[in-house]
């Protein structure tokens, strides 16, 4: 399990160096999950080699909400003053994620349908 962890530890590593990068301003959580979704993409990483970490952290990952979740108590007070505001953003966002999706995938689907021609 320990190489398995090396690979993860790795891309996030890579993840958080190109993020230090002046200009980029993705975290390096996110370009680190782009970086090994890129190598199993590739198969320079092969999903069966980081499969049983991948189903450990999958079973565990109530236990990783835990200390987020505690930590939001410690803003209560905020949340409550701010609930219309935050509430707002969350309807928009949810909205734009769901048309922004569709859109991405009828283009998708199009550009697939054309080229299988």
């Amino acid at each position: 399990m320990a190489k398995q962890f090396g690979i993860i530890f790795a891309c996030l590593l890579a993840g958080e160096l190109i993020a230090m990068i002046p200009g980029v301003s993705i975290p390096g959580s996110i370009i680190g999950m782009l970086v090994l979704t890129v190598l199993l993409e590739r198969k320079v990483v092969k999903p069966d080699s980081i499969a049983p970490l991948c189903r450990f952290l999958i079973k565990n990952m109530a236990f990783f909400f835990v200390p987020p979740g505690v930590a939001l108590m410690l803003y209560f007070d905020i949340i409550a003053a701010e609930w219309i505001p935050i509430t707002v953003a969350t309807v928009v966002s949810i909205f734009l994620v769901i048309v922004v999706t569709g859109r991405l995938h009828q283009f998708m689907h199009r550009r697939i349908k054309r080229n299988s021609k």
